[in-house]
């Protein structure tokens, strides 16, 4: 056992919208490790939080008109209330927006540029609104952004730089004399192939074409950008101060380790080192960048439609359900994935089935032949107790280096793997049939301590996991023991058998949710507790821009029965073309002269030959469509 600090972290969400099930595998997967440490005695301090500034937030409040704050406020809550329902044990959930950290990093951004790590210089290059980053041309794929596949802008500013090319080959260094820094290794490599070695530019450290950021105190035309505002919520958030820093800051800095998604894993261990190297302070012993969840074989994208969110899934299932789901079926480096069926089905297998059936049956049994009072004396004596011993030591070795490295797929499948074993031993040992002869009550009070004393040590591996249910675990034992060694408990007096987990009736679960599904579609909105509807927030709709246009011409488009090719007075005092396939409903003659609401910023699109730039809106009438008519509504008004 140990009594030394372990502080860990989480990446801070984007307070864009709220998080979906993907995101929240952050939260669960640093909950665990942050449960298992201090299960095995270490001093844990767990932060997470939210980051709260930047463009895109700017623009999203704009859109919905609130101010930035307001906007951030909910979000963040949304945020906070996700991570809670998911029983997450952090002790500190920072915000960028907070006054101290605010503070902290304008004191940070002023000593760098004093300095001279930080420098004033101007920036030309292609960027992204959504990842808020510059790129070069060679480093779009496709001409779009290489992080998210999106369209770039050209843009060009006045801006900050920090020098990463002057810390390039201290931070290889680093790397090379701490082999574990980066997990798994394959990321590692990544960056030392893809950036490390072709060489560091300096970085783009703030902005100037919007204003929701930290301003620069000595430049007030400057924010500053978000990777020295949010990657520096790992220091400011313990207590780290340039002119001085409080003991909380020194008794848990280096960080332990920094839970993040694969995607971030540049910022982490390239930008985030470098900063603290200018700075003078040691960095962070591991980064550990985890998988995704895909939704099938998707990433999870709000325009794809395939968005599931935790807090639906844990009123469905429970709050272990999904904690046991995520942690069991995204392996250590690989990708893994998630759909209503999947997860059903690892409910029943493990949960219901292997667990739950296991700890009710042996409860029971030992009620019922015993009145709930059994001694471990004289217990092992056959083959199968050896057995069922040596399986159970075997699984406690193991489960110290899986759980050690953060193995958390391969550790769910080795305990689930052990309560099988119990299942086998309860067949090899058939109590039912043992409790019919008095002769062998002796025997049979062995074999039900042996499950029970199994079933402790099960109860205290799965605590990390799902710490709900082992506390129930516990409870029905009527032992409290959390010790992973055999034979601690002498006597057990066991409390009524609950069922920990009720079998889930898959195609009647699956049908209830198609027909919510269903009723949602056909009433329009989205059903608010069904994950797979792709909700949305306000910030999404307010970036959908609908303007009333009059239609001045219409005919059809050659070789497309569908499609009908509409010239519209948008009000901007150009022509607008849009394709549209009401044809089957409507002749030019009945649309000329009409006014209509146009989706005006879709990205244009070529329909038969046909650029089309925009969509109408039209409603489905059972077979038909009825385009929606604003006659009365000058052309260019907005629709809110």
């Amino acid at each position: 056992m140990h009594n030394k600090k372990f502080y860990l972290t989480t990446a801070i969400a984007y307070t864009s919208r709220k998080p979906h099930i993907g995101n929240s595998y952050d939260i669960v997967l640093a909950d665990m490790i942050a449960r298992y440490k201090r299960m095995m005695g270490y001093d844990v301090y767990f932060m997470t939080g939210s980051d709260e500034h930047g463009q895109k937030i700017e623009e999203a409040a704009k859109a919905a008109g609130i101010s930035p704050k307001e906007y951030v406020d909910g979000v963040s809550q949304q945020i906070k209330d996700v991570w809670n329902c998911l029983n997450t044990s952090y002790d500190k959930f920072i915000r960028t927006t907070d006054d101290d950290h605010v503070a902290v990093v304008k004191k940070i951004f002023k000593k760098l540029y004093e300095q001279g790590d930080i420098y004033k210089g101007h920036y030309e290059g292609k960027y992204c609104v959504p990842c808020e980053s510059f790129f070069t041309p060679s480093q779009l794929i496709d001409g779009k952004c290489p992080d998210c596949g999106r369209d770039v802008i050209d843009s060009k500013e006045e801006a900050y730089f920090l020098k990463l090319s002057k810390y390039q080959d201290k931070l290889l260094e680093y790397y090379e004399q701490n082999p574990d820094f980066i997990k798994p290794e394959s990321r590692k490599n990544e960056m030392i192939n893809n950036f490390l070695k072709p060489g560091l530019s300096d970085l783009c450290v703030s902005r100037s074409s919007f204003t929701w950021g930290v301003p620069i105190d000595f430049d007030d035309k400057h924010i500053i950008y978000v990777w020295i505002d949010a990657l520096s919520n790992y220091i400011t958030g313990i207590g780290y101060d340039p002119d001085g820093s409080s003991d909380h800051y020194k008794k848990n800095w280096p960080a332990d380790l920094h839970v993040i998604g694969k995607d971030i894993v540049r910022f982490h261990t390239i930008y985030w080192p470098i900063i603290l190297m200018a700075l003078g302070e040691p960095l962070p012993k591991q980064v550990l960048g985890h998988p995704w969840v895909l939704s099938g074989d998707d990433k999870m994208s709000k325009s794809k439609g395939n968005v599931l969110y935790a807090d639906d899934l844990v009123n469905r299932f429970g709050i272990d359900a999904v904690r046991y789901y995520l942690l069991s079926e995204i392996p250590y480096a690989q990708d893994g994935t998630i759909t209503y069926e999947m997860f059903i089905n690892r409910f029943n297998s493990d949960l219901a089935n292997t667990l739950g059936n296991l700890v009710n049956r042996s409860i029971a049994m030992t009620n019922k032949y015993f009145g709930g009072k059994v001694k471990g004396d004289n217990n092992i004596t056959e083959d199968c107790d050896k057995d069922l011993i040596a399986t159970a030591n075997e699984t406690i070795t193991k489960y110290y280096a899986l759980m050690d490295s953060y193995h958390n797929a391969e550790c769910a499948e080795l305990i689930m793997n052990f309560a099988k074993r119990c299942n086998k031993y309860i067949d090899e040992t058939t109590p039912w049939a043992l409790a019919k002869d008095e002769a062998n009550k002796a025997r049979l009070e062995a074999v039900l301590y042996n499950l029970l004393e199994c079933i402790r040590i099960l109860g205290v591996l799965l605590t990390p996991f799902i710490p709900d249910s082992c506390e129930k675990i516990a409870q029905q034992l009527g032992c409290d023991v959390k010790t992973l060694t055999l034979f601690d408990v002498k006597e057990y007096d066991v409390n009524e058998a609950v069922a920990l987990f009720a079998r889930i009736d898959t195609a009647k679960v699956l049908d209830e949710i198609a027909k919510e599904l269903e009723e949602a579609a056909k009433a329009n909105t989205p059903a608010e507790n069904v994950a797979t509807v792709a909700q949305i927030g306000i910030e999404d709709f307010a970036k959908v821009e609908l303007k009333v246009a009059k239609i001045k011409n219409c005919e059809p488009i050659p070789k497309a029965k569908k499609l009908l090719k509409l010239t519209l007075d948008d009000g901007s005092g150009k022509d607008r073309i849009v394709a549209s396939g009401i044809a089957k409903w409507y002749t030019p003659d009945d649309l000329i002269g009409k006014s209509i609401i146009v989706v005006s910023n879709l990205k244009p699109a070529v329909l038969c030959g046909v650029e089309s730039n925009g969509m109408i809106l039209a409603a489905d009438a059972g077979d038909d469509v009825k385009v929606i008519f604003v006659d009365d509504v000058p052309a260019g008004s907005k629709v809110r």
